[in-house]
């Protein structure tokens, strides 16, 4: 995918959401177990907005100009996904847009389960675009609702009450700026994608 330009509310839609996870997280305290090496959340792939996509591929611009070494271990972990995954890839693998649909949505849901991110160094545990993460990544952990109730990390909440579970809800992106920032992209943000593919350009 070539290098879209970057939303100028994406650096608002980001503090937004890290403020949630921070607020999160100070609530949660020690039920929250998320920490560097823990990479559970790292495996298998999933679907991302093209705005992520956009803050991915300028991540990696930016590793290439201080850490050109470990960008282009980036991009080479990338492109080796996308070579294994593009035979099965429930879309376009020449775009690396998604399908839509529910029929498209059943085939991704059985797709790349063990497929590990491209972005993670696994030899340290650790995001090598942290900073640049899609929105998905920053949520992980605390309590998040969603169409299915309210989840969370399966490694998280031991111990937990469902009402202290609850109390903990982390509210991603109360005013959905991000649906606003997709709309106002050049082609309308449309067609989802899986972070290989956005880093494989």
């Amino acid at each position: 995918m070539p290098l879209r330009k970057l939303s100028a509310g994406d650096q608002t839609l980001v503090q937004i959401v890290d403020a949630a996870l921070s607020d999160a997280n100070r609530k949660s305290g020690s039920w929250i177990v998320c920490r560097p090496g823990c990479t559970q959340c790292c495996i298998g792939a999933f679907a991302i907005s093209q705005l992520d996509a956009a803050r991915l591929q300028h991540g990696l611009a930016e590793l290439a100009r201080s850490e050109p070494e470990r960008a282009a271990q980036v991009r080479s972990r990338a492109r080796e996904s996308v070579e294994r995954l593009s035979a099965q890839f429930p879309g376009n693998p020449k775009t690396g847009v998604l399908d839509e649909g529910r029929r498209a949505e059943r085939r991704f849901a059985d797709f790349a389960n063990d497929e590990p991110c491209p972005a993670l160094d696994q030899a340290s545990g650790t995001c090598d675009l942290y900073s640049s993460r899609p929105i998905t990544c920053r949520a992980f952990g605390p309590p998040v609702r969603s169409e299915d109730g309210l989840g969370i990390c399966e490694l998280c909440f031991h111990g937990a009450t469902e009402e202290q579970i609850a109390a903990c809800e982390m509210e991603v992106d109360p005013d959905d700026l991000e649906s606003a920032l997709l709309k106002k992209m050049l082609d309308g943000g449309r067609g989802r994608t899986i972070i290989a593919f956005a880093l494989a350009g």
